[in-house]
């Protein structure tokens, strides 16, 4: 759906995810061979240049870099599942060639990221606001470094992006647009944005506040709830416990959406009931990977100790639930963007076990592999409690690679792009957006 433009109808990119095809230039060896080698060549220059600490910028301090990739993160998701490429219009979708589409498609991403991160969030609420968000003002406060103070302020506008690349999914996926689904672009995409927006904000205060008010001494009283309410429950006063939750969200959005198709969820023919049950049905599989992994690690490392460090302490505990879960989202993602979203052969159900199934295996092979190696690639510190050790941040600065790859290259140059010419030839092959029942 196109937005009106004098007399003519402009069309923009709803629908292209699920209309391409994209068919492999080689035999299956080899095309996935060249894409993992492109993908990794790109995702290694691309770390050490900006994020490894014996590289050129140095962001992994860690916060500040975890900062910037995952506000890349949400902005990649605004621009391709909010406002579907808008304005870059179909034809230029359908014939531009892949690499251009990336150059102009990256440049405005980190544009925006910077204005929010920067203009919004650092200069406009940290100056008129809120305090912490500006590292320079809490930078002169007595008894606070710099280093804390650009580590604290990068800590809160990380996590508002966190609840914000659940919740902007999260519409799309769990209440289907609705209500504005029928709304052109740009007009949709601005009202989800807003209404995705204010949810997080709400959110944010009512989980990530308090713990920024018991960073600073005294605790923040007056502006944050002190100690945190939910530290009785998590035998924590630190946000990691809804740092936990907050990914475990993040990644069920993509799992519902990718290799589960959003089944079983589409059977309810009912679409506001549809909706709802998504949209909460995601945050009650999140809560139940939050709980199981969390008593899955005091199964396998011992009882938590509270006042302890590291793997023994219970902030760290929540906080590695949170990692486990985006070494599965790696798998999940390339099986679906890559493989077809393989096995398609069987029933639906037989279909998704399966592929869980093969996510479950690649996440824990991925996990087991970096946690052996990422000192030596990426330059992090070693061992799986290190407290500057934050699996989080590569992990999701591949996924951002592979993102900008699969929405605006086409997956090229391992495979090419069809453009439909007919109906019959715009039968989605890899279905970005599962197909629900009409209203």
């Amino acid at each position: 759906m196109g937005a009106q433009s004098g007399t003519a109808t402009e069309r923009y990119g709803e629908g292209w995810l699920e209309e391409r095809k994209l068919t492999a230039r080689w035999p299956w060896p080899v095309t996935h061979a060249v894409n993992v080698v492109c993908l990794l060549s790109v995702f290694f220059a691309t770390w050490w240049i900006f994020q490894d600490p014996r590289g050129i910028m140095r962001l992994y301090t860690p916060y500040v870099g975890y900062m910037y990739t995952r506000w890349l993160l949400i902005i990649l998701i605004w621009m391709v599942y909010i406002f579907q490429f808008w304005p870059m219009r179909r034809a230029q979708l359908e014939t531009w060639h892949p690499l251009v589409k990336a150059m102009i498609a990256l440049p405005v991403a980190v544009a925006i990221m910077m204005l929010v991160i920067h203009g919004f969030f650092q200069w406009f609420l940290g100056s008129l606001g809120i305090t912490y968000f500006n590292p320079h003002r809490t930078a002169a406060f007595p008894r606070m470094t710099r280093f804390f103070a650009e580590e604290y302020a990068a800590l809160a506008i990380l996590m508002f992006a966190a609840l914000a690349s659940w919740l902007s999914p999260a519409w799309v996926v769990g209440m289907e647009r609705a209500p504005w689904r029928n709304e052109p672009q740009p007009v949709q995409g601005i009202t989800i944005l807003i209404v995705t927006f204010f949810l997080s904000t709400v959110l944010y205060f009512v989980t990530m506040h308090p713990h920024m008010g018991i960073l600073y001494y005294p605790w923040q009283q007056f502006t944050a709830v002190s100690p945190p309410y939910w530290e009785e429950f998590a035998n924590t006063v630190s946000g990691n416990f809804h740092i936990s939750w907050i990914m475990c969200a993040t990644v069920v959005v993509w799992l519902v959406e990718t290799v589960w198709e959003r089944w079983p969820f589409k059977l309810i023919r009912h679409a506001w009931t549809r909706r709802v049950v998504t949209f909460f049905g995601i945050v009650a599989i999140a809560w139940a990977f939050h709980l199981f992994f969390y008593f899955a690690l005091e199964l396998y490392m011992g009882p938590v100790i509270r006042g302890t460090r590291n793997e023994n302490a219970p902030d760290w505990r929540w906080l590695h639930v949170g990692e486990i879960m985006i070494f599965f989202l790696l798998p999940a993602l390339y099986l679906h963007f890559y493989c077809g979203n393989r096995p398609t052969r069987f029933s639906t159900p037989v279909n998704v076990a399966l592929r869980t199934l093969i996510v479950a295996i690649g996440g824990v092979a991925l996990m087991i592999v970096y946690y052996n190696i990422s000192h030596l690639a990426l330059g992090t510190q070693r061992g799986v409690s290190q407290p500057e050790q934050f699996p989080m941040i590569p992990t999701i600065w591949l996924i951002n690679v592979m993102l900008l790859h699969h929405w605006y290259m086409d997956n090229w140059p391992a495979w090419r792009l069809t453009v439909p010419r007919t109906a019959e030839d715009a039968a989605p092959v890899r279905p970005q957006i599962a197909a629900v029942p009409a209203e």
